[in-house]
């Protein structure tokens, strides 16, 4: 039974979201956080009993006071070995939403703000840099994150 339980913890798969909320100036919502440097789509971890779009919805409205209007569209599933061994990442473009309030500073979101996609601030993180070019050019995402 032990062997089982600890199989159980090793095998554990961990599933992340994020989203490229993209307005109709082509304009994308990114945020820093209060505890990394950088700027980064809005997102984070799915839950247990939670689906990856229920997450999506739910981070959104936690982190940037969006809520999606429509079914967001799945870009893209990505490897992240840097979190852990089994972990992955879904990546929605979502381009149809109500902001329902002002986003205030808290305890985990430093700011959010609206970027021109074609002139991100310098310290946007590179994996949203490239997210950001495989959204907008078409190109084939890469699989790891």
């Amino acid at each position: 039974m032990f062997k089982r339980l600890a199989r159980s913890f090793r095998c554990t798969v961990t599933l992340g979201v994020r989203a490229a909320v993209i307005d109709e100036q082509e304009r994308v919502l990114l945020l820093r956080h209060t505890y990394t440097i950088g700027w980064f789509l809005p997102g984070g971890g799915v839950e247990r009993g939670e689906t990856a779009e229920e997450a999506l919805r739910r981070e959104l409205r936690e982190e940037t006071e969006i809520d999606i209007t429509a079914a967001p569209a799945l870009f893209g599933i990505y490897f992240n070995g840097r979190a852990s061994v089994r972990d992955h990442v879904f990546v929605y473009v979502v381009r149809s939403f109500a902001i329902l309030n002002l986003k205030r500073p808290d305890l985990e979101i430093e700011e959010v703000r609206w970027f021109p996609i074609s002139d991100l601030p310098p310290d946007t993180h590179p994996v949203t840099r490239r997210r950001l070019t495989e959204i907008t050019t078409g190109l084939t995402p890469e699989p790891i994150w």
